[in-house]
């Protein structure tokens, strides 16, 4: 497990290879990422280090997933707080087991051993017991809005259909949630990419949905799964369309 800031009032926690955020303003928290069940712990304590814990006002999911959305129920429950997802991710969100992807979930890890011990450090943190969120309200501009850090809402489909991604100009910072990894917990090869086909709906949509990122001003691209990317989206982004899909 790792925490730390990454740029002014962002913090990183790492728990078995899944990334969550939290983005702090005025008093007020945000989390990115609900990542697995075993991140329950953390995530308290990371909020208690930081003074937060009665002031988180909102969760935002990048995308439906099971390992976004590991203690999405829990931090409503127990922090009282809306869970924001694109639309076309809702049901996802709500069933995070049951998405589109192009590659089989099981034979493409086998044909990857480096992927291996990710994919059982993700088991071990809970990855095959998540429960799905219902009651997530949608995350629109006007929402957005309100959100400690004011960020910009991308709309980056191709990871799933509802993926967004989140701008913080202010701060030279952008998370990409699974839209682009710097570790594919699929292959377990590094640097910037998309995630294999195993999870990923539409590999070349999520290609051409870099496109969205790779002017934004920014020197910081935080990721899903991975290291922070530490220069600009559209280096990252010449990368990943290099490596292309798996």
């Amino acid at each position: 497990m790792h925490t730390s800031e990454v740029a002014e009032g962002i913090h990183w926690l790492e728990h078995a290879h899944v990334n969550v955020y939290f983005v702090e303003q005025d008093g007020r928290v945000m989390i990115i990422d609900a990542g697995l069940p075993g991140s329950r712990p953390h995530i308290r304590a990371g909020l208690r280090a930081l003074g937060y814990e009665d002031s988180v006002v909102a969760l935002v999911l990048t995308h439906g997933h099971f390992d976004h959305v590991g203690t999405a129920a829990w931090l409503r429950n127990t922090y009282r707080v809306p869970i924001l997802v694109h639309p076309d991710d809702a049901w996802i969100a709500a069933h995070p087991y049951s998405y589109k992807h192009e590659l089989n979930r099981v034979l493409v890890p086998l044909r990857h051993p480096a992927s291996l011990p990710i994919i059982g450090r993700m088991k071990m943190a809970g990855a095959l017991f998540v429960r799905g969120v219902t009651d997530t309200l949608p995350l629109v501009p006007g929402t957005a809005r309100n959100l400690p850090g004011t960020p910009e809402i991308l709309h980056v489909p191709g990871h799933t259909d509802g993926h967004i991604a989140l701008h913080f100009p202010d701060r030279g910072v952008l998370i990409v949630g699974d839209a682009l990894v710097t570790l594919n917990p699929y292959t377990g090869m590094k640097g910037p990419q998309i995630v294999s086909g195993a999870a990923t709906a539409d590999s070349a949509q999520a290609l051409s949905s870099l496109d969205r990122i790779a002017a934004l001003p920014a020197d910081k691209v935080l990721t899903g799964h991975g290291e922070p990317w530490l220069s600009s989206p559209a280096d990252a982004v010449a990368i990943a369309k290099r490596i292309g899909p798996s």
